[in-house]
C-alpha cells in the first residue's frame, strides 16, 4: 500500500483495493492497475484522479519493475521474516509428527475439537497412520484428547451436554479408585454437576463400555439406577446407624442390569453421532469406503481449500463426483412454484452441501432423502466467502455399485515404470511417503517385464490426490488400483 502511494499517488482507499486483489491472487485486477500505477488516472472531466508513476518523476522502465515485484506477491510470495517464522514451525512441526505422531495427533485433534469436520478428518488421518482413536471413557479420559499408550482416547469435552464441572468430578472421583460399574460411578459423583441428560450422553457415546455393560442396557435402567440412588441419599441422615450397616450394600443400590442384546451397529453409531457430532468406533459408509475412493473425484476434506483443487486439476464449473450418506434435507419452493432443494451430503472425512434444482430434483426425488447413500455428479461452485458446493446434476444409489468383485482377489496398487534407476525410485518414493497406509504397492518394470512388491514402510493409503499425482508423474495407463471394486477409473 505504501509503494503505490509514494510511487503513483494513490489515496489510501485506492490503495487497499490493490491490496485486496493482491491477497485473493485476482491477476487480471493486478495487471489492469498497472497502467493506472505507470500512467495514472483521470475523471471524466479530465482530472487527475491518480498521478501515476510518470508524472512522479519515475521512468516507466523502473515503474514496470518495481510492479512485477508486486505480481510476484500477487502470485504467491511471503514477507522474508513470515517466510523464516513459518520455516521454523513446519520444521518443528513436522520433527514432531515424526517422532511423537500419536502425542502430536492428540495435540492436533484437541486443537480443533470444536469443529467437527476438522475432527472427523483428523481421525481419518489418525487411521491412515495406524493410531486408533478411542471413543470417550470415564476411566480414561481426561478434559482434552490424551495419549494412551500407542492410542489416542477421546477428550470428555467433546460430548454434548457434559459441562465442565461434570468432566472436573468424574476425573477427581476415579484419583484412587477407577469406577466399577454404573451404580459406582454415579454415587461417587454429585448428581447436582452430573443430570441425566449428562449421563445419557456418557452412555450413547461408549463412555461405559468398558464397565462391561452394553448401551442398550444402560439406557433402560440408568434413570431408575440414578432415582434410587438420590432417593437412598435423601433418606439417609448424618450419623444415623442404617439397619443395613454390615451388608455391603442394600438391596436397592444393587445394579440389575436387563437381559438384553446390545443395539445394531447403525444405532450405536447413531447415537454416537448424536452426541459427539462424528462416529467414532465406526461409520455407516465403511462397507462402501474403498467404493467411494474409486468413483469419487472430490471429497469434503478438499473441498474449501482451492490450491489443493488447483493440484489436482479442478476449478470453479469443473464437473465433479461426490459420494456419501444424505444428512440433512430442505425442501424449498421457487417462483415457478417448482420445488427445488439442498441436502447435506456427509461422507468419511466431514459434509458437502448440494444444490438440486427443479428439474433434476424431480428426476431424482426418490433418491433426495434423509439416509440415502448416494454419489452425485455435479458442477462445483467454489465460494471464496463461505463453503464451496456441488450443483447436482445426476444421483447414483450407491449400493448399486457394491459388487464386492475383486479383481485379482487383495488390495494393491501397480505403478508401471519404463525402468528401475535411482531418479525414478525416488520420484516414486516422493510420492508414497506422503500417504502412508495399509496398501501393498507393487512396481512393474517394463523394460524387464519383472515386478516387486515395496517394502511395507512404502505401503499406501488409496485417495483421489495420491492417485492424481501417481497419473501426472507416471502417466494414466500406467497406474492401476486393485481392490473389492473394480479397476480404479480417474
Amino acid at each position: 500500500m505504501k509503494i503505490v502511494r509514494d510511487v503513483a499517488g494513490y489515496s489510501m482507499a485506492r490503495s487497499d483495493l490493490v491490496r485486496r486483489a493482491m491477497s485473493k491472487k485476482k491477476m487480471d485486477v493486478m495487471e489492469a492497475e498497472r497502467q493506472v500505477f505507470i500512467h495514472g488516472e483521470l475523471d471524466d472531466s479530465g482530472n487527475i484522479t491518480v498521478e501515476g508513476a510518470l508524472r512522479r518523476g519515475v521512468k516507466e522502465e523502473q515503474a514496470n519493475k518495481i510492479y512485477d515485484q508486486m505480481i510476484d506477491f500477487a502470485n504467491y510470495a511471503f514477507n522474508k521474516s513470515h517466510a523464516a517464522a513459518y520455516a521454523v514451525i513446519a520444521y518443528q512441526t513436522a520433527w514432531l509428527k515424526k517422532y511423537y505422531p500419536v502425542e502430536f495427533m492428540a495435540a492436533l485433534l484437541t486443537s480443533v475439537m470444536g469443529n467437527d469436520k476438522k475432527v472427523a478428518q483428523y481421525i481419518m488421518n489418525c487411521k491412515n497412520m495406524s493410531i486408533n482413536v478411542l471413543p470417550p471413557d470415564v476411566n480414561e479420559s481426561y478434559v482434552k484428547f490424551t495419549v494412551v499408550g500407542d492410542k489416542i482416547r477421546f477428550g470428555l469435552a467433546a460430548v454434548k451436554n457434559v459441562g465442565e464441572n461434570a468432566i472436573q468430578s468424574i476425573i477427581a472421583n476415579r484419583e484412587e479408585k477407577a469406577y466399577t460399574s454404573f451404580t459406582d460411578f454415579y454415587k461417587k459423583n454429585d448428581g447436582k454437576v452430573l443430570n441425566k441428560r449428562a449421563v445419557e450422553s456418557l452412555i450413547k457415546c461408549g463412555a461405559f463400555d468398558s464397565l462391561k455393560a452394553h448401551r442398550s442396557q444402560l439406557m433402560n435402567v440408568y434413570e431408575k439406577i440414578i432415582d434410587n440412588i438420590n432417593e437412598d441419599k435423601k433418606h439417609r441422615i448424618e450419623g444415623q446407624i442404617s439397619l443395613f450397616q454390615n451388608m455391603q450394600e442394600s438391596s436397592i443400590l444393587q445394579e440389575y442390569l436387563p437381559d438384553i442384546e446390545e443395539f445394531e451397529e447403525d444405532m450405536k453409531l447413531a447415537m454416537e453421532k448424536e452426541v459427539l457430532g462424528i462416529y467414532i468406533t465406526g461409520h455407516p459408509l465403511k462397507k462402501y469406503e474403498k467404493l467411494l475412493v474409486n468413483k469419487v473425484s472430490l471429497d469434503s476434506s478438499m473441498i474449501d481449500n482451492q490450491e489443493e483443487l488447483k493440484e489436482i486439476g479442478i476449478k470453479d464449473g469443473s464437473t465433479v463426483t461426490v459420494g456419501g450418506i444424505v444428512t440433512q434435507k430442505k425442501n424449498m419452493l421457487t417462483k415457478k412454484n417448482t420445488m427445488m432443494c439442498f441436502l447435506t451430503l456427509e461422507d468419511l472425512y466431514g459434509s458437502i452441501d448440494i444444490v438440486v434444482f427443479p428439474n433434476i430434483y424431480e428426476k431424482y426425488s426418490q433418491l433426495a432423502n434423509i439416509d440415502s447413500t448416494v454419489l452425485i455428479k455435479g458442477r462445483i461452485n467454489i465460494n471464496e466467502e463461505q463453503s464451496s458446493s456441488i450443483i447436482c446434476e445426476t444421483i447414483m444409489e450407491l449400493s448399486k455399485f457394491n459388487d464386492n468383485k475383486s479383481s485379482n482377489g487383495k488390495n494393491s496398487v501397480e505403478i508401471r515404470i519404463p525402468e528401475m534407476t535411482n531418479p525414478i525410485i525416488d520420484r516414486v518414493k516422493s510420492i508414497l511417503v506422503q500417504h502412508p497406509g495399509e496398501t501393498p504397492v507393487v512396481l512393474s518394470i517394463q523394460n524387464t517385464n519383472k515386478k516387486f512388491k515395496s517394502n511395507k514402510n512404502l505401503w499406501v493409503n488409496i485417495n483421489q490426490k495420491l492417485i492424481h499425482e501417481l497419473s501426472t508423474t507416471f502417466g494414466d495407463n500406467n497406474i492401476k488400483v486393485y481392490g473389492e471394486n473394480e479397476e480404479m477409473r480417474k
